[in-house]
């Protein structure tokens, strides 16, 4: 079976969220991008359609089905709106991931059930000085009897506005290097904890992306994510995971782009006939689509490769690599398939060309995932 072959359950599902994405995300669009905030009511449907939760397991509040469905939410979300498909990713892909793979009985009973109901979750690794140097990071947890005192700040910290619960990488042994580096649950209400400035971005707007201050915030080591100084291994396989979900959100903004630029050069007319019977704009469309379905292989592969339970560093490398790149490339391509009308603010294209950049920034650069991907070539070769 081809692997972009979906299963029937699969099809309601993804029919299910391109609904939702068309009937209730897009007439905002215009509303999120000006006010570069995403509406409470919205994130709220988000928890109740279930996509919030999509692999947390049914008897702890989620829907109990795959990594693959959210892979799918993820697309068809940001078909429409890349930003809002943000706390679909984050929240499934790294926040659900982190609890169910590294957290204790109580610590997946706890905060699972809040995480699928109604509770958004930030993933906070990165600071001024360690982004791709991830493990750089300056922050300090230090001991005091059955606490930890985290001091230090994050930079770029997606969801921070709206998110009432946080992981949080610190370094417990400063002396062992990142050896000492360790995963920490804070609550968005813990004294000394603050979501600092936004930032104001080039993209996706509507997603927060903020500083968090971090003043002596005394954390219990009863909200230690997986053991102390396993920070490290946390971080970097979450982290493969959350690369096919970026995938999945550069083939949806693909897509929505493509899309988009097909429908306006079958209205559009220049020299008596429309722009899409010229065989210069059919090319370029079909140069995109080819683009778009490559991106898609890359993207679905590794979902399954991951649902089956094999290693997908490889894979989830690739797809982020070969999403990001066509992403922009496709949505360059689609605001020249509009000429004029393509750079104003009342077209989507110009939208879809400013979210695809960051794609090739966070959760690993382009130049991070060639050499995840070099490494294990001369690994394997």
């Amino acid at each position: 079976m081809p692997l972009t072959r979906l299963s029937e359950e699969e099809e309601i599902f993804r029919s299910t969220v391109r609904d939702f994405a068309e009937e209730r995300v897009r007439p905002r669009v215009a509303e999120m991008e000006r006010d570069a905030a995403q509406p409470p009511d919205l994130l709220s449907e988000l928890f109740e359609l279930g996509l919030m939760g999509i692999e947390i397991p049914e008897e702890l509040g989620g829907a109990g089905a795959s990594f693959f469905m959210s892979i799918l939410a993820i697309e068809e979300i940001s078909r429409v709106d890349p930003a809002l498909a943000v706390p679909v990713d984050i929240q499934n892909t790294l926040m659900a991931n982190l609890f169910m793979r590294w957290g204790n009985e109580e610590q997946r009973n706890q905060y699972l059930p809040r995480l699928a109901r109604d509770t958004l979750g930030s993933y906070a690794l990165s600071e001024a000085n360690s982004g791709s140097d991830a493990f750089a990071l300056q922050t300090r947890a230090v001991r005091d009897g059955k606490v930890y005192r985290l001091s230090g700040r994050k930079h770029w910290i997606s969801n921070a506005q709206e998110a009432g619960l946080f992981v949080v990488f610190a370094n417990a042994d400063p002396e062992a290097g990142h050896r000492g580096i360790t995963a920490f649950i804070l609550e968005r209400d813990m004294p000394g904890f603050v979501v600092g400035r936004k930032e104001d971005k080039l993209g996706v707007r509507a997603s927060s992306t903020c500083e968090l201050v971090l003043d002596e915030v005394e954390v219990p080591e009863a909200n230690v994510l997986g053991e102390v100084g396993q920070g490290y291994k946390v971080a970097i396989e979450t982290l493969n995971e959350g690369r096919i979900g970026i995938g999945a959100q550069m083939l949806g903004l693909a897509e929505g782009a493509l899309e988009g630029a097909l429908a306006y050069s079958g209205e559009r007319k220049a020299f008596g006939q429309r722009i899409g019977d010229f065989q210069a704009v059919q090319h370029l469309l079909a140069e995109c689509a080819t683009d778009v379905e490559t991106t898609r292989l890359h993207v679905y592969n590794a979902a399954r490769v991951r649902d089956a339970g094999l290693p997908c560093v490889r894979e989830g490398a690739m797809a982020k690599l070969v999403a990001s790149r066509v992403a922009e490339s496709v949505a360059s391509r689609c605001v020249d398939v509009y000429g004029g009308v393509g750079v104003t603010k009342e077209c989507l294209a110009e939208k879809y060309l400013r979210d695809a950049k960051v794609a090739q920034i966070y959760e690993g650069t382009t130049f991070m995932q060639l050499n995840t991907i070099a490494k294990i070539l001369q690994r394997d070769g």
